[in-house]
């Protein structure tokens, strides 16, 4: 099978055993044996009640999980007639290996279209299959991002990250480009397949921000489904992100260089269409710690100033330094200089040779701006700390994308 080395023997069987079908959903996972059977189940009855006409299969691409996951979500019950293959995928730990070999089986069986959704999701419906596919099997587009109700302190890399740079960049307003569930057409599923990532971080926590970038740079139409709010296992920024935080800003800074010559030319955002009702819904609140998230600017500038020194602009830098000196009762971290600090990291990975100085390695400069992460994301809760998630919305994340706008040109002239 073309593609395919990375299946395992029994995957194939069971690809041969299925021999086509119309929808397919993947779930990635590892260590999900408290929500995986909710996930499977809920999955399966969507494709049942919402393409009725449809063979379905839903796949479990494990990592290897220690906890049972997958011999729970092989014993968990789907409607008559879906089938199920449950795998450990082969290739590097991560995300991305699951999608590939989610990918790979949907390619093989001829699906019309593939859904991905996460594996610890407590509020998926059986309608969020709808939300997903339906775009793609009516031929409105090639890939649904999801658009859901979240605490203003859930998402922190795509509020301060993946959402203003992805929107400055490349012109699209996708304001959830990394959230995990996504529907894919099968041209779309076939691009990714045949792209020589697979052993970068695309493999790990990059695959998300790949997908929509590769999906928006290579003209796929996207679109995004309401989802109303997304409960999952929600991890405090300042103790849990910080892999995760590496992999998907690496992956994100090297697409820059692939795709220089379209986000060099974008001058204008454009809306991205919206599928199905929105829902009023309230997420439930996520907890954050915010003197552990200032203490970690702190350190990394004791830590790391002299690598600062060489890939922040000299104006940018004097800044943090005021900033990591001030008292918590007075700290803010604006998003103007935030834009500017991301700008100036994302000018030294892609171009380390004209920066001053500068011998650290891609990785090096990507952990070296994790603790200015932190400082921005302690900035962003003290802005809103009285704010409701729709305030918040429009006062602090849209205002910060709109300063990503403006300030693109600071980008082009630093790079």
């Amino acid at each position: 099978m073309e593609h395919f080395a990375f299946l395992r023997d029994e995957v194939i069987q069971r690809i041969e055993e299925i021999g086509r079908a119309d929808i397919l959903v993947g779930i990635p996972s590892y260590n999900n044996a408290g929500t995986i059977a909710h996930v499977v189940s809920t999955a399966a009855e969507g494709m049942t009640r919402y393409f009725p006409d449809f063979k379905a299969v839903v796949v479990n691409s494990d990592g290897g999980s220690p906890d049972g996951t997958m011999e729970v979500a092989s014993k968990a019950p789907v409607p008559s007639g879906v089938e199920k293959i449950v795998t450990q995928y082969v290739g590097p730990s991560g995300k991305g290996s699951a999608f590939r070999t989610i990918f790979a089986i949907a390619k093989a069986l001829g699906v019309k279209v593939c859904v991905v959704v996460d594996s610890d999701l407590r509020s998926i419906a059986p309608w969020w299959i709808e939300r997903l596919a339906g775009p793609i099997v009516k031929g409105l587009c090639d890939y649904v991002a999801p658009y859901y109700i979240r605490h203003k302190y859930d998402a922190t890399i795509t509020n301060n990250i993946c959402y203003p740079m992805t929107r400055a960049l490349y012109g699209l307003d996708i304001r959830q480009p990394i959230g995990g569930d996504f529907g894919i057409s099968p041209q779309l599923l076939e691009n990714y397949l045949g792209k020589p990532v697979w052993e970068s971080d695309v493999a790990r926590y990059g695959i998300d921000i790949w997908m929509t970038t590769t999906a928006v740079c290579e003209g796929a139409k996207v679109c995004q489904a309401h989802l109303g709010v997304k409960i999952h296992d929600v991890k405090d920024p300042a103790i849990t992100l910080g892999p995760m935080f590496r992999q998907v800003v690496g992956t994100l800074f090297s697409l820059m260089s692939l795709y220089e010559e379209h986000w060099k030319g974008v001058t204008e955002t454009h809306s991205t269409p919206f599928y199905g009702e929105p829902l009023k819904q309230e997420p439930e609140p996520v907890k954050v710690t915010l003197s552990a998230m200032i203490e970690k600017l702190r350190k990394g500038l004791e830590e790391l100033e002299e690598l600062w020194s060489s890939i922040l602009a000299a104006e940018n830098l004097a800044e943090v330094k005021r900033i990591a000196s001030l008292p918590e009762a007075d700290y803010a971290f604006p998003a103007e200089l935030w834009a500017k600090v991301v700008y100036d990291f994302a000018v030294a990975y892609n171009k380390r040779g004209a920066c001053r100085r500068l011998e650290a390695s891609p990785e090096e400069i990507i952990t070296a701006m994790t603790p200015l992460y932190y400082g921005r994301t302690a900035g962003l809760v003290v802005e809103s700390r009285d704010l409701d998630s729709a305030t918040f919305e429009e006062q602090v994340v849209q205002r910060q994308a709109r300063i990503f706008e403006q300030l693109k040109p600071y980008l082009l002239n630093r790079w």
